[in-house]
């Protein structure tokens, strides 16, 4: 399984919208390494930069595979619990309602 994932933050991205955006999706993956590829192909088409833009997707954006990209490459960040107050590190792609930081969480 293979993501394509932003260098600075390591949002894993998802496929681009009828805009050409692609935005975040932490459940967006591929089952091969030339399918990732391809959906990187088609971001970059879809953003309709030129190459020689700073901004453009196949600067911006790289592909690993799931299990390097989850021990090595994937970036944490402090939140706070909601209910006891403690501070405690959690992986940027961790869905809203799946963080003990949000209402969300303790009211399922």
């Amino acid at each position: 399984m293979f993501y394509i994932y932003e260098n600075s933050s390591t949002y894993i991205i998802g496929k681009p919208d009828r805009n050409g955006v692609a935005r975040p999706d932490h459940s967006q993956s591929y089952k091969t390494m030339s399918s990732a590829k391809a959906g990187l192909t088609r971001i970059a088409k879809a953003s309709g930069l030129l190459q020689t833009d700073p901004n453009y997707p196949l600067y911006r954006y790289s592909i690993c595979e799931a299990e390097k990209f989850h021990n090595n490459i994937e970036k944490s960040v402090k939140k706070k619990n909601i209910m006891n107050g403690k501070e405690f590190m959690e992986k940027v792609n961790t869905p809203y309602y799946c963080s003990p930081s949000s209402e969300t969480y303790w009211s399922m």
